[in-house]
């Protein structure tokens, strides 16, 4: 049996319990008693529905994503915070709302839009600097 978590109850306990896991890594890391890392699968994507996948009685037919769905927690309700990619994955990226970072709408070279500024502080930054 699936067991499904309301984001908004379940989203603060994980995002907590991820932060607090990964400030506590980088400590342990400098001082070189790195304990094993799990592993972190994120899939993001785009123009993807919530019933489009066999997960949830859709038609995309997702048999790894039904067996790690069936291994794990499966999360029921979702919010994002703009409706183009750009700004999502910033805020994904960085843990902080899209306009704090600057980017409000889609980055594009054709655009001359400018992206994440390189001295952002981001998850995977932060995942290096603990040995991933």
């Amino acid at each position: 049996m699936m067991k499904r978590v309301p984001i908004p109850s379940a989203l603060a306990l994980v995002c907590a319990l991820a932060w607090s896991g990964l400030w506590a890594r980088a400590a342990a890391a400098k001082t070189g008693s790195l304990p094993n890392r799990p592993n972190i699968i994120v899939i993001l994507a785009d123009d993807l529905g919530y019933g489009d996948t066999s997960v949830f009685g859709g038609w995309v037919k997702t048999p790894n994503l039904e067996r790690m769905a069936a291994e794990g927690l499966t999360f029921t309700d979702f919010h994002s915070n703009s409706s183009v990619c750009s700004p999502t994955r910033a805020a994904f990226l960085t843990g902080r709302y899209q306009q704090r970072v600057g980017i409000v709408d889609v980055v594009a070279r054709h655009l001359d839009t400018p992206g994440l500024d390189p001295s952002e502080l981001t998850i995977p930054r932060l995942l290096k600097q603990v040995g991933y």
